[in-house]
């Protein structure tokens, strides 16, 4: 096991710092100190795999490609310090780093607008979707209307005429 000499000495610094035993109330921060975080050799591992799959030109590598790399070596979510250096390794190395993927795009004007003139460049704003042209029929699909949709009499002395969804193309169902 080659992590032996250093689980070794976890313990001796342990057994130094509490000759009569870790009370229970030391467990969840000696925990803290104590999780998994990547090796050098890991952080050149993940870094490297990072590098060999980006997009040519080298496109910013993501923090979210970066912590799917990191689980997969050690089994468990990463640390933004695990991150931070892996991080630190890439832009080292030359490569862009996306520390915010997820970011909203930045807020500002396209180019050939002004401030004084928002809509300079783009369509006017609208409310709602554009409005067919006049004396257009609205498009078939869903939405459209049929003769069906139109309200009939429900009076019981009129009968109703059918509608053409109702008419049917079989010559024995005519009259």
């Amino acid at each position: 096991m080659a992590d032996r000499p250093l689980v070794g000495r976890i313990i001796d610094w342990l057994r130094a710092g509490y000759p009569h035993g870790v009370p229970e109330r030391d467990y969840n921060p000696l925990l803290a100190i104590l999780r998994r975080q990547l090796s050098e050799e890991e952080v050149e591992h993940v870094s490297g795999e990072l590098i060999s799959e980006a997009a040519p030109p080298p496109e910013p590598i993501s923090k979210i490609d970066a912590g799917v790399k990191i689980t997969a070596v050690t089994h468990e979510l990463p640390h933004d310090d695990d991150v931070s250096r892996v991080q630190h390794y890439l832009e080292e190395h030359g490569f862009p780093f996306d520390d915010a993927p997820l970011a909203p795009p930045d807020p500002s004007p396209p180019a050939g607008s002004s401030p004084s003139n928002p809509s300079a460049g783009r369509g006017a704003p609208s409310d709602g979707p554009p409005s067919p042209p006049a004396g257009s029929s609205p498009p078939a699909g869903r939405g459209a209307r049929s003769a069906s949709d139109e309200p009939r009499d429900h009076r019981t002395d009129a009968p109703n005429p059918p509608t053409d969804d109702e008419t049917t193309d079989n010559p024995e169902d005519q009259p």
